[in-house]
């Protein structure tokens, strides 16, 4: 069923299922899906395009607005394999083809059609509690017995003075340029920033970033500064500790005024302004007061099983603050169905959450820092690391920059560990798997990684736990007597 906010309804429709599901997003797909293919009755609301924010105006179209970035830099470093071709030349408006051939793609799996084959009952509008159990859609009453919040969020657009007065890009409306910027400025270098930055340098834009810190500053500052340096030889321009503080038109197109790292005021002349300074979660206009549901500007507060302060509603993804990722929104669905259809004890502070930025090289961590372990576990934290320069295939590959570092423990636990080159993101979901079930570097020594891989860094860098290990006295005379026994 299929009902448009345009459509013509005489009179009030009524619907009971078993789950209503607000959000059609990454967190919200997963729950509906799943619990239609217990035969539960679902009915899943979505306000704008289904797929949300990822397939939209997100993961998918960043990363393949990257790959287009990346072929072009494959042409200008294929000279050191004995290739001539020259530079290559960028059709912008070919690139834009690009990016929404693969959303068009990735389309069909996240559609309304699809869902409804599913057997879920699917309204296009927006959704607003007016009771504790009760939502309404336009002209449509929906009560159940459980509702999932999974509203996502949106780009964050600070206050900055002038901003309002300028057209300015966030992630919901860079994807629609079909002309190349002359200069773009970013203001922001998080993942998003860094990401963007790359792919529009590599496309042969000139690029700006103004960080009011330290680009990449939550992750672990040794590979932070590979990634800065491998965006600096691509032709990126860089201003950290800069502080905007106002917006202005200009012949150019805007004018960037900053404080700059001395308290100096700087001004910076760009034709295109991209806001990448963070996410918002999406609570406007939902009803929840009316529904008893507790929030702030940060999200929506919910308890360790995602349920929130009416406890008929859970709250997942972006909409609850905190890390925002399209994984763990999906992880945070497969906790919420658990917990309503099973009834089972979930806890969705105990997930291990990867975390990776796709710029090239990519740069991923997972489970605890170095900083965090040590002020955890003191002295007893031991810091195993392995360069990709010692790796074959990366040798090989003329790709050498990066490595990865391990955080182990106590017993040689895994606590976490960050990697930052070629397939970093790769590498770093089998780390996942390990930190998740609790496992050692002694785990690693049975384990034949297929060679020549950039995986085999992994165990390098276990192998290097046990290198202190023939130097022993003990281990000395065991092998000394076995020896003699023959």
């Amino acid at each position: 069923m299929n009902i448009s906010e345009h459509a013509v309804l005489t009179e009030t429709t009524l619907l009971e299922p078993d789950i209503c599901v607000i959000g059609a997003g990454s967190g919200g797909l997963t729950v509906a899906a799943a619990a239609a293919a217990f035969g539960v009755d679902v009915v899943l609301i979505e306000k704008g395009k289904m797929g949300g924010d990822c397939l939209n105006y997100g993961c998918v179209p960043s990363k393949a607005l990257l790959a287009a970035g990346k072929a072009a830099a494959a042409y200008k470093k294929a000279e050191a394999f004995g290739i001539h071709e020259g530079q290559p030349t960028t059709a912008f408006e070919q690139v834009n083809e690009h990016v929404h051939d693969v959303i068009a793609q990735i389309e069909p799996h996240d559609s309304v059609e699809r869902f409804e084959g599913l057997g879920v009952t699917v309204l296009q509008g927006a959704a607003r509690f007016v009771s504790e159990n009760e939502v309404v859609v336009g002209a449509t009453r929906i009560k159940a017995r459980r509702f999932v919040l999974a509203t996502g969020s949106r780009a964050a657009v600070p206050p900055i003075k002038g901003l309002a007065d300028v057209p300015y890009l966030t992630n919901e409306s860079l994807f629609d340029l079909k002309d190349a910027p002359e200069h773009l400025a970013i203001i922001g270098a998080g993942p998003i920033g860094m990401e963007m930055a790359q792919a529009h340098a590599r496309l042969g834009c000139k690029v700006t970033i103004l960080e009011a810190q330290t680009a990449l500053a939550v992750f672990e500052k040794e590979g932070s500064e590979i990634v800065v340096d491998r965006l600096l030889s691509d032709g990126v321009h860089f201003h950290e500790n800069a502080k905007v503080q106002e917006i202005k038109k200009s012949a150019s197109g805007i004018t960037v005024v900053y404080e700059d790292s001395v308290g100096a005021l700087q001004e910076l002349d760009a034709s295109h302004l991209l806001v990448a300074t963070g996410r918002k979660p999406n609570t406007e206009g939902l009803g929840l007061d009316e529904a008893g549901i507790t929030h702030s500007p940060r999200g929506i507060e919910v308890d360790k099983g995602l349920r929130t302060s009416n406890r008929h509603v859970y709250a997942i993804g972006d909409a609850i603050g905190g890390q925002q990722f399209t994984h763990l929104a999906g992880a945070h669905g497969s906790l919420a169905i658990r917990s309503i259809l099973f009834r089972l004890p979930v806890d969705h502070t105990k997930l291990v959450i990867p975390r990776v930025v796709y710029t090239e090289p990519e740069l991923g961590e997972v489970g605890l820092t170095e900083k965090e372990a040590r002020e955890k576990f003191g002295d007893k934290v031991q810091v195993l690391s392995a360069s990709f320069s010692g790796n074959d295939r990366a040798v090989a590959e003329r790709d050498t920059a990066g490595g990865v570092k391990l955080i182990v423990g106590k017993g040689g636990k895994l606590l976490g560990a960050n990697a930052v080159g070629t397939q970093a993101g790769e590498i770093i979901s089998m780390l996942s798997v390990m930190i998740n079930k609790g496992m050692k570097v002694s785990d690693l020594l049975s384990v034949i990684f297929p060679y020549p891989t950039r995986a085999e860094i992994v165990k390098r860098a276990a192998l290097s736990y046990y290198s202190e290990a023939p130097k022993k006295p003990l281990v000395r005379k065991l092998i000394s007597l076995l020896q003699r026994l023959g």
